[in-house]
């Protein structure tokens, strides 16, 4: 079995910080983490703004790996628009678009 390691003293401690926000305050670290709001991504084709793209797969001659297709006016390419919508973004764009949610 390994051995365990040992536990060290904290550098906040070491410096002479009274807290670990002390320390993070004078040495400009930031704890802050992203928001937990849940993000929602959509693609978009960038001819005719429709929301129906898909990848395309497989080898066939004329249609790479990694492009995308629109379903709606046949354009393929590797540029497809992507936006990041807010949970409150996304629901409006679902009702928007006639979508019922359960």
């Amino acid at each position: 079995m390994p051995k365990k390691s040992k536990l060290s003293t904290p550098d906040w401690i070491k410096e002479g910080y009274d807290s670990p926000e002390a320390y993070n305050k004078a040495k400009g670290i930031s704890s802050k983490k992203k928001t937990s709001e849940k993000t929602f991504k959509i693609r978009e084709c960038p001819k005719c703004g429709s929301d129906d793209v898909s990848v395309l797969l497989g080898f066939e001659k004329g249609k790479g790996k990694g492009e995308w297709e629109c379903k709606k006016c046949k354009w393929t390419g590797r540029d497809v628009e992507e936006k990041e919508l807010t949970e409150e973004e996304f629901m409006g764009y679902l009702d928007e678009k006639g979508v019922e949610v359960a």
